[in-house]
């Protein structure tokens, strides 16, 4: 496997679909004192799907990575140093085989992100996932990542009953 700067006019704009299996998420519960998050599991395993495009317009100067084998792109991660905070958005890191994921293409990539991000000078890195996507919340936590914050109604106003909230998670670079 080879990891590899991607051209961004090859790419930009073109779409990609994921899916993931869940078998749980995490529960955001508002509390006279605030929010609380608990696990809860879903009575049968849920696929989730979502689209997307590399190189999403409302990144400023985004980067992007593929790891590559034979000239097949396994995975990416894109990211943009957002200049008004100095922080660093990873906007997308996925890998696109679902049986070639737990591999170390995703630590690889991430690892790749993350140096970029350092080299920026940014302060922090910080990327977004859904309360749903519970493998992706343990691959960023061993990867440094804490939840900094969420969105209850930021993909529509039934997020919270679908269970696919917005999460923020950073991490101090």
């Amino acid at each position: 496997m080879e990891i590899k700067r991607l051209d961004r006019e090859a790419y930009a704009g073109k779409k990609f679909s994921l899916h993931y299996i869940t078998k749980g998420y995490m529960h955001i519960e508002r509390t006279s004192s605030g929010f609380e998050l608990s696990y809860k599991r879903f009575e049968q395993p849920e696929e989730r799907f979502f689209e997307d495009c590399f190189f999403n317009e409302w990144l400023e100067a985004p980067l992007a990575f593929g790891a590559f084998e034979n000239d097949q792109l396994l995975g990416y991660v894109e990211g943009s140093l957002e200049k008004w905070n100095n922080r660093y958005r990873i906007s997308n890191i996925c890998v696109f085989d679902s049986a070639r994921r737990h591999s170390g293409i995703g630590t690889a990539l991430m690892d790749t992100i993350l140096k970029e991000a350092k080299g920026s000078g940014a302060r922090m890195v910080v990327l977004e996932t859904q309360t749903c996507n519970e493998n992706a919340i343990a691959f960023y936590r061993k990867n440094g990542f804490d939840i900094i914050g969420f969105d209850l109604f930021a993909y529509s106003n039934s997020d919270p009953e679908r269970h696919e909230i917005r999460i923020e998670m950073g991490k101090r670079i």
